[in-house]
């Protein structure tokens, strides 16, 4: 974790580094699998795809989230009062300043991204900045910056990779891998058949452990960067406020915008759905009354009342 003003969670980072060594253990042993089903040469290419994969969302993640919400940079000419919002918090938490963008979208949200503190940027919409007050606004702001301190946001891009590439190996196997498995097992008795059959067991293993583990680490981090926004600004209130407003506005957003905007759910402050319960394994999210909980306890022990 980067050495800010913002609170420091443990159960964070012991979280964060879990699963990056339980993916990093499940990818070896998924390239490795297909080192024994398709033999070493093959295995090795993939095995490299996978490194490649992860550079590139290293490298690029800033970059690549920016253009999937079509979103712009904006100089504190043309946005003057994100920006000075930003520049406060960015003092008062002692922390590098990230880019600022805008998405121009109905969709109320904002978002964190980038490779470290020093490579980032947060990302905010069109419509959360007509939805806010300037108070809930600044609560939105502090809790992506939480996450920019947390370095939580490029743990789940690189993380993320693991579970892509099994994902490709799965589809290859269904769509292509058993015409090699039958031709090698016209040789082998059958042997290089059951190879394909175990490395796309080992594919779907890594392809479900990824995508349960990514999910927990994701509803924790939400928890962490809410808490952590919260104690900065030291209003939690319209942290809170916002979070009812942001969840509650996503019932007027045309389907077609909630769909073209999912693959950034993850990120987004508030998954961009409506009518779905957050409770379930598979969401991104903690539920909103959850959320709401915690920064009611954390104004009771500030002192403070909504």
């Amino acid at each position: 974790m980067a050495r800010t003003r913002f609170v420091n969670d443990s159960g964070l980072t012991v979280r964060m580094t879990a699963v990056m060594f339980i993916l990093g253990a499940l990818f070896v042993a998924l390239v490795v699998g297909l080192m024994y089903a398709v033999g070493g040469g093959l295995a090795i290419v993939i095995g490299l795809a996978g490194i490649g994969i992860a550079f590139f969302q290293w490298w690029r993640s800033d970059t690549v989230a920016l253009r999937a919400m079509g979103a712009r940079i904006v100089t504190p000419e043309q946005a003057p009062e994100l920006h000075g919002m930003i520049d406060r918090l960015c003092a008062m938490a002692d922390m590098p300043k990230p880019r600022v963008a805008i998405a121009d979208t109905h969709i109320p949200n904002a978002f964190a991204t980038g490779r470290s503190p020093e490579r980032s940027a947060v990302c905010v919409t069109t419509g959360i900045l007509q939805l806010l007050t300037v108070e809930e606004l600044e609560g939105v702001l502090a809790h992506e910056l939480s996450h920019v301190a947390h370095r939580d946001v490029l743990v789940m891009t690189v993380a993320s990779s693991a579970g892509i590439v099994a994902g490709m190996v799965t589809q290859g196997a269904q769509f292509g891998g058993f015409g090699l498995a039958r031709s090698r097992g016209n040789n082998d008795n059958g042997g290089g058949a059951a190879a394909l059959v175990l490395a796309l067991v080992v594919s779907l293993v890594v392809y479900a452990v990824s995508f349960v583990a990514l999910r927990l680490l994701s509803r924790y981090r939400e928890l962490c960067a809410d808490r952590s926004g919260a104690y900065l600004t030291q209003k939690p209130n319209a942290l809170a406020s916002a979070l009812t407003k942001i969840s509650g506005q996503m019932n007027a957003v045309p389907e077609r915008d909630l769909r073209a905007a999912q693959s950034m759910n993850a990120f987004f402050i508030t998954p961009a759905v409506r009518g779905v319960s957050m409770s379930t394994l598979t969401a991104t999210h903690p539920p909103l009354e959850q959320r709401l909980d915690q920064l009611a306890k954390i104004a009771t022990t500030l002192g403070k009342t909504y």
